[in-house]
């Protein structure tokens, strides 16, 4: 990788971690940025993967005084970790061909869903109870999805709560975040010793990431996070676009 692929990688990890810090979903402008660097397709997501899961830690720290007994993590978390396990063999076994045609669908379907994620969350304003089983099998559907393909992830974590889960707004966020965790830390673990992982892109990205979450979570206050949203929205479609452009 020389200078001027790194430092494209070091500004699209300032603009990500900004992004996520305001109004989430930046994770759909790293993935891009590394195939823009000449990373094939499987190798860019997992990539992705290691280099964002460093991030989820502070988000759990933040929202932790809202886990005060919230005991249905015992089993949400074991599920999302082995679903992102499964995930992971998935994307690992997917022929680059194929994956040509998969990333950018999961890119637009990302990009749809962060597009309606006010109404994600008017969902979760209005939760419902399901049976425990249902939850398990939720949640393992959501590691299967986070394990394959990491963008967007809470927008996805946060739909699906709202699903299955009777509990209030703050709850349920601090529930996504310990779930995105355990799903980051399981597709970095596995992506680490089994995966194609471009070390120098990650050392690239996570600096920027961190400076990005700093400086978004100090003047995101300042910024419309709809606006934000939308911008991500329209990225994520025009590299949708790209992707399938790429494909045929």
């Amino acid at each position: 990788m020389d200078l001027p692929q790194a430092l494209l990688l070091l500004c699209a990890g300032v603009v990500t971690g900004a992004v996520n810090a305001v109004a989430g979903g930046g994770s759909l402008m790293t993935f891009p940025a590394l195939l823009w660097v000449g990373l094939p397709p499987v190798q860019a997501s997992v990539t992705n993967s290691v280099s964002v899961a460093f991030g989820y830690l502070g988000g759990v720290a933040s929202t932790r005084k809202d886990l005060q007994n919230q005991t249905v993590l015992r089993q949400l978390v074991p599920a999302a970790a082995l679903g992102a396990a499964a995930g992971c063999a998935l994307l690992l076994g997917t022929p680059e061909e194929v994956f040509d045609w998969i990333a950018p669908t999961l890119v637009l379907a990302a990009s749809l869903l962060m597009a309606f994620q006010e109404r994600v969350m008017s969902w979760v304003a209005h939760p419902h109870q399901q049976p425990k089983w249902a939850k398990i099998v939720a949640v393992f559907a959501i590691g299967l999805y986070g394990g394959y393909f990491i963008s967007a992830i809470g927008v996805v974590i946060m739909a699906v709560l709202g699903l299955v889960l009777q509990d209030d707004i703050r709850r349920t966020v601090a529930t996504k975040n310990v779930i995105q965790l355990a799903i980051g830390v399981t597709a970095a673990t596995a992506f680490a010793i089994f995966g194609p992982v471009a070390w120098e892109a990650v050392a690239a990205l996570v600096p920027g990431t961190l400076v990005g979450g700093f400086v978004g979570g100090h003047y995101g206050r300042r910024l419309n996070a709809k606006a934000v949203r939308r911008i991500v929205v329209v990225f994520g479609l025009v590299v949708a676009a790209m992707l399938f452009w790429r494909a045929i």
